[in-house]
């Protein structure tokens, strides 16, 4: 039994990997062709990534690092570490996956692109923990999703997608579980059409080890809202957006309150009359919790911040940045320690004594409405474009 050593640019041993100890078989081998080579081999171990690691505030070894776990990629791939080894799944599952670890990077390592690499290799098969082939089988039956939507009363389709307009998109589970999102990002784009026939992103398989799948469905989806013609998706779900924009391309996806203050920054007519949301005669305070993909991966922070103020006092929640422990997959996974960030953000949000909490991604939502009921706080959490629609009232 050997400490796995971490690698530097180079490729060469630089120091132990604390917390892991794994049967290595030997000095490197030929390559796997599991990762892209170019991508695995841009870490220099900097450690830049390990204070912006929510997992690795939970547990501060090295294994559970970005900079950790791709150390354990290159043993994987130059066939140092046996490809079943226990500590392999472990890791690949205990990740969010929410990108923190790109922004701080200053040798700019696509951590996301190589996770999915990751998850591709260890998620198959056998390997493939239950709850993740069970959600990437529940993503093939749209139409029984798109009927739960019609049930709870989401927006309607508005038949094939009409040239130039933006076509907004209906989430898988957003339009059952959350069907006042839809209905209220019409009203506040009116402008936009709900083209028939549209099905998953492919996000949800990307990030569960079938990037084949997430690929495939992203491109179906792009067909139906004529992505080629130079049309816009338009959509609710910071994590669909990442996903869209990094296999359709950033053009091709434009998230709602990116849209909506892009817009009426440059057109303040466009803008409807808005009114300031009141509780007790005061101005509401509002907190938000950012969507991690729109965050680090596309950007997108000013937007949602800016939509709040137009209509209440916003309140910057100290960990506003840091992922909510959705994740995705995350919370039906890695269970306890989904609880444990989701915790610190209720607690946080009842110090800050806000009103309202604001997301903009669905799984955020249902992630933080669980953590309120369970917290019993009678805080509520809307989506931004629910709360933008009640000052429409």
């Amino acid at each position: 039994m050997t400490d796995l050593p971490v690698h530097a640019a180079s490729g060469g041993p630089t120091s132990p990997l604390p917390g892991h100890t794994a049967t290595l078989s030997g000095p490197p081998t030929a390559t796997r062709g599991i990762f892209d080579a170019d991508l695995l081999s841009a870490c220099i171990s900097c450690g830049f990534c390990l204070p912006a690691c929510p997992t690795y505030a939970l547990s501060p070894v090295e294994k559970s690092s970005p900079r950790g776990r791709i150390t354990l990629m290159r043993a994987l791939e130059d066939g140092r570490l046996d490809p079943d080894d226990p500590t392999l799944q472990e890791q690949a599952g205990e990740c969010l996956g929410c990108r923190a670890c790109e922004t701080v990077c200053p040798a700019g390592v696509q951590y996301g692109v190589l996770l999915e690499q990751w998850r591709d290799h260890q998620w198959r098969g056998r390997h493939t923990p239950p709850i993740v082939a069970a959600l990437r089988a529940g993503m093939h039956v749209r139409p029984a999703l798109r009927l739960g939507g019609i049930v709870r009363r989401a927006t309607a389709t508005t038949g094939p997608a009409q040239p130039g307009k933006p076509h907004l998109m209906l989430g898988c589970v957003e339009s059952t579980l959350f069907p006042k999102v839809s209905e209220a990002a019409k009203r506040l784009v009116s402008e936009a059409d709900v083209p028939a026939g549209q099905g998953c992103c492919g996000a949800l398989h990307a990030h569960n080890g079938s990037t084949a799948g997430g690929e495939r469905f992203a491109h179906a989806l792009g067909a139906t809202m004529r992505v080629d013609a130079g049309d816009v998706i338009l959509t609710t779900a910071g994590g669909c957006a990442a996903h869209i924009a990094q296999e359709l391309g950033r053009d091709s996806v434009v998230e709602i309150s990116e849209y909506l203050h892009r817009a009426w920054t440059a057109d303040p007519s466009r803008m409807p009359p808005l009114r300031p949301l009141l509780v007790d005669g005061r101005p509401a305070r509002v907190g938000l919790q950012d969507s991690c993909h729109l965050r680090n991966a596309l950007g997108v922070t000013e937007a949602p911040r800016a939509l709040i103020k137009l209509v209440a006092d916003y309140v910057e929640l100290p960990s506003a940045g840091s992922c909510c422990g959705a994740a995705g997959s995350y919370s039906l996974l890695q269970p306890a320690r989904s609880k444990r960030l989701l915790r610190q953000k209720v607690s946080r949000a009842q110090a800050a004594d806000v009103d309202y909490l604001v997301v903009v991604n669905p799984g955020c939502q249902m992630q933080l409405a669980t953590g309120m009921r369970s917290a019993r706080s009678d805080i509520p959490v809307l989506h931004i474009v629910e709360l933008l629609a009640k000052a429409l009232d």
